[in-house]
């Protein structure tokens, strides 16, 4: 019998349309000879089953279940391919872990700890893992430039604590310009992270389970057309996405390793991209996505395409493992 799937996309954060597209992007790569998918769109104050025609049907909150067509319909998994809040930070996961229906990304703990690229760090840092040098600064909190500067230097990057897709995110190359970086990243949280900025060459590192087994996919090398790796960059094709990375083996196989290391170390289950910069050849972790994008052309499925891994065989083993870990 075809397993009933959920694909929750949309959420509460200006990640919203990319979500959508990550999403449709599952729907249309499941096989349906294994799989039943649902399209369900996650709205501020709107949960609802799409049908095939656009139609919108309800979700029941208290369990996670619709009525299209007259049919009460339960989920015997859901994936999760919405970016940023409530997918990303560990609420959505926390809301299935209690009604105890399987889901792909990781545990609610995961998803809030990396979604805190502060909390993230401070994880980290103690187990040996390298990264740039940060300013923590809260909303309301009295402002210090100098003290800021003293510390991260120029240039340095100002970021919304807690959100994705390079929102918030800016590059300060003089005092002049903190005010403003600031702005943009309240804008997106109360919570702000600023970091020096370290020159190298910046990979993106895919860690997934496949057939219950953790494996590190071919590295990315980004080479942005701006002066990083921002939403243009992301979206509009404003950079070079080289994979497999052009690495020697002795560097390759050092942030194979470091990725590996933090994936197993956050005890993560489901897909992970972490971001590094390699300054002289070691690499500085930068942050972790938990629900990466998924169209053709994100980051992740370039990878497993990399690997030999379809989009059909990379989504359905994603359902595949949760299914296996169900409570």
């Amino acid at each position: 019998m075809r397993k009933k799937i959920a694909i929750v996309m949309g959420g509460y954060s200006s990640e919203y349309p990319i979500s959508i597209k990550s999403g449709n992007a599952v729907y249309n790569s499941l096989d349906r000879n294994h799989y039943e998918p649902y399209r369900v769109v996650i709205e501020p104050g709107k949960w609802v089953v799409l049908g095939e025609n656009g139609q919108e049907y309800p979700v029941d909150r208290h369990d996670f279940s619709a009525r299209p067509d007259g049919q009460h319909l339960h989920f015997d998994c859901v994936f999760n391919a919405i970016h940023g809040t409530p997918g990303e930070d560990g609420l959505l996961a926390a809301y299935f872990e209690l009604l105890g229906i399987p889901f792909t990304s990781c545990g609610s703990y995961q998803a809030a700890l990396t979604f805190n690229k502060r909390d993230l760090l401070s994880v980290l840092k103690p187990r040996g893992v390298h990264c740039a040098t940060s300013y923590l600064l809260d909303r309301g909190q009295e402002i210090r430039p100098q003290e800021i500067f003293a510390r991260v230097g120029l240039p340095c990057f100002v970021k919304a604590n807690r959100a994705g897709s390079s929102f918030g995110v800016t590059l300060v190359k003089n005092p002049d310009g903190l005010d403003q970086a600031l702005e943009a990243a309240f804008r997106e949280d109360d919570e702000v992270l600023i970091e020096s900025a370290l020159k190298g060459t910046e990979v993106s590192v895919g860690v997934i389970r496949l057939g219950g087994e953790v494996k590190v996919l071919p590295i990315t090398e980004i080479v942005p057309d701006n002066e990083f790796f921002d939403y243009e960059a992301k979206y509009l094709g404003k950079s070079q996405e080289i994979t497999p990375a052009r690495l020697d083996p002795r560097t390759r196989e050092t942030v194979e390793k470091t990725a590996r290391f933090i994936y197993e170390t956050l005890k993560m289950k489901g897909f992970s991209r972490s971001e590094f910069i390699l300054v002289e050849g070691v690499p500085h972790f930068l942050e972790m996505n938990t629900t990466p994008g998924l169209t053709e052309a994100s980051i992740l499925p370039q990878q497993a395409q990399a690997a030999g891994i379809s989009l059909q065989e990379l989504f359905g083993g994603a359902i595949g493992d949760a299914l296996d870990k169900k409570p």
